[in-house]
């Protein structure tokens, strides 16, 4: 038994719901792997895949690097956006996998003058769940910042008086433009990343390097 598990050790992965989850699974099936159940019907929490070594952990997206960094899971797939927030410690991001692209931006009620109040040395009251990104943006402006933290509905911020702007992750602008809001300012381009736990590249690299190159194959065909 002991001789069966050391030659193919037990790999876990931690995704998120929806894109990221949905746009993984290419990748996954480039490597053999595929899940057994959909996480949007199931209620499980640990997903089973068509390889009994390899099972999937459905977790918060911001909850990911983590799951890995802590070793709860070997590897994952997170957003710059998060991974910035995070600040990476302990992982290893061998790869861009070019999927979940999205941009993360400033947006403020359509007719709020965003040019006159960003003028050096001036204050704004941001509202983001993206607050070290914010901040640091914000500072190379020379603007001073009132970061309220904020974990949902982003957009309602501005409409109700809480902030100035938002910072936030901006796919179509559907949800912009239906709250009457605009995009005034691109911070930065937004990709998913795969990353690994520092610890288990070492000790199961025979079982990860084989996906690790599946999933860079895989997302270079994408890109």
């Amino acid at each position: 038994m002991n001789d069966t598990n050391t030659a193919s050790p037990q790999l876990i992965l931690a995704l998120s719901k929806g894109r990221i989850f949905e746009d993984t699974l290419p990748l996954l099936s480039a490597a053999g792997i595929e899940v057994l159940e959909n996480p949007e019907t199931s209620r499980k929490l640990i997903l089973a895949t068509n390889d009994p070594a390899v099972r999937v952990l459905i977790v918060r997206a911001s909850d990911v690097p983590t799951y890995v960094q802590h070793g709860a899971a070997d590897f994952g797939v997170a957003g710059k956006d998060v991974l910035l927030e995070h600040g990476g410690e302990g992982l290893y991001q061998p790869v861009d996998l070019r999927i979940a692209c999205c941009r993360m931006s400033v947006a403020v009620n359509a007719g709020f003058d965003y040019e006159n109040a960003v003028r050096q040395g001036a204050r704004l009251r941001v509202a983001t769940k993206f607050v070290h990104t914010a901040r640091e943006h914000f500072a190379k402006k020379g603007v001073h910042v009132d970061l309220i933290k904020l974990y949902g509905s982003m957009e309602l911020a501005p409409l109700v008086g809480l902030s100035d702007a938002i910072v936030d992750v901006v796919s179509t602008g559907g949800t912009l433009r239906a709250n009457n809001l605009v995009e005034v300012e691109k911070i930065m381009e937004i990709s998913s990343r795969l990353v690994v736990n520092q610890a288990a590249l070492k000790l199961k690299r025979e079982r990860l390097q084989p996906i690790i190159e599946a999933f860079e194959r895989a997302s270079k065909l994408q890109g």
